[in-house]
C-alpha cells in the first residue's frame, strides 16, 4: 500500500515500497535521483545477511542503540543486483533525460551496483570515495575507511561551452554523524554538496530517504523534494527534519497542500 503522507509546495514524502512509489511517479517529472539504498553491507555470508541492522551497523556501546531497524538489508549480491536493478530502471523513466542518478554502496557491493546501474539503462559515469577518519581499525589488514557514491546520467550530460557550469568534488572526507536518528545516516555536509548537482529549483528524488537527510540537503540548497519510505519511525523522523530545514511547523495539517506540478503519473 502507498499513501502520501506529506506533501506542500516544497516537498512531497510517501510511504511505501520504493517500487510501489516508484511506478505511481510520472514520467520526467524530477531532475535527479540521489539515494541511500539499503545495500546489505556485510552481506556476503548468510549469517551476516540475517542479523538485524541494529546489529550490523550500531557499536554495542553506542547511544544509537535505540534507533529502529530498516528493512531490505538481507540480499546477497546477486539477489541486490537484480532488485536494483528493478528501481533504477523505474527511475530512469522518472529522471528526465540528461539528468544524474547518485547512490551510495560500499566495497562489497561496489561491482553489483555499478552493474544494476547500466542494466537499469544509466550511463555510468565514475565512482566518488567517500573517505571515513574515523573508520575502525583493522589491525593486520587495510581498513576499510570508504564507502563510494556511484553515479551516472539518464543519456547524455549537457554541454555548456560558455564555462558556466559548477564543478564538483572527486573525493569526499567526511566523519558519519555521532547522533543519529538512522543506523546509516550519511553527513548533511556530504548530501548538500551532492544534491547541487541538480540545478537550484529542480526537484530531487530519493526513494529510500530513511531519516530524510537527503529532503533536508535540498531544502538547505534550494531544491525540492520528493521521498518515500516504509518504515514508519524513520518516516516521522524525516518528516520533521525536512519540514524544519523548509522553515514549516511541525504537524499534520497540510495533507491537502498543492501538489508539485506534473508528479503523478
Amino acid at each position: 500500500m502507498v499513501t502520501r503522507r506529506y506533501q506542500d509546495e516544497y516537498s512531497t514524502l510517501w510511504q511505501g515500497d520504493a517500487l510501489a512509489v516508484l511506478r505511481d511517479l510520472a514520467p520526467a517529472s524530477v531532475d535527479a535521483l540521489i539515494t541511500d539504498p539499503p545495500y546489505s553491507s556485510g552481506g556476503m555470508i548468510r549469517g551476516d545477511r540475517m542479523v538485524g541492522t541494529g546489529r550490523k551497523y550500531i557499536n554495542s556501546d553506542s547511544s544509537n542503540q535505540a534507533i529502529a531497524d530498516f528493512t531490505g538489508d538481507s540480499r546477497d549480491q546477486r539477489a541486490y543486483a537484480y532488485w536494483c536493478s528493478l528501481w533504477l530502471s523505474e527511475c530512469l523513466r522518472i529522471v528526465k533525460p540528461g539528468g544524474i542518478a547518485v547512490l551510495f554502496t560500499d566495497w562489497r557491493q561496489l561491482p553489483a551496483t555499478t552493474d544494476a546501474l547500466q542494466a537499469g539503462g544509466w550511463v555510468w559515469r565514475g565512482i566518488v570515495p567517500w573517505y571515513k577518519p574515523t573508520a575502525r581499525p583493522m589491525p593486520g589488514r587495510f581498513t576499510a575507511a570508504c564507502e563510494y557514491v556511484v553515479w551516472g546520467s539518464n543519456g547524455p550530460l549537457p554541454v555548456a561551452f560558455d564555462g558556466s557550469m559548477k564543478t564538483f568534488p572527486g573525493f569526499y572526507q567526511a566523519s558519519a554523524p555521532r547522533d543519529r536518528e538512522h543506523q546509516t545516516q550519511k553527513p548533511l555536509d556530504v548530501m548538500r554538496s551532492l544534491v547541487k548537482i541538480a540545478p537550484e529549483g529542480s526537484i530531487v528524488l530519493d526513494p529510500f530517504m530513511g531519516s530524510g537527510t537527503t529532503g533536508v540537503a535540498a531544502m538547505n540548497e534550494g531544491r525540492r523534494f520528493v521521498g518515500s519510505e516504509l518504515v514508519e519511525e524513520h518516516l516521522q523522523v524525516a518528516e520533521r527534519r525536512i519540514r524544519a530545514a523548509a522553515g514549516l511547523n511541525v504537524d499534520h495539517g497540510d495533507q491537502d497542500s498543492l501538489d508539485l506540478e506534473g508528479l503523478r503519473a
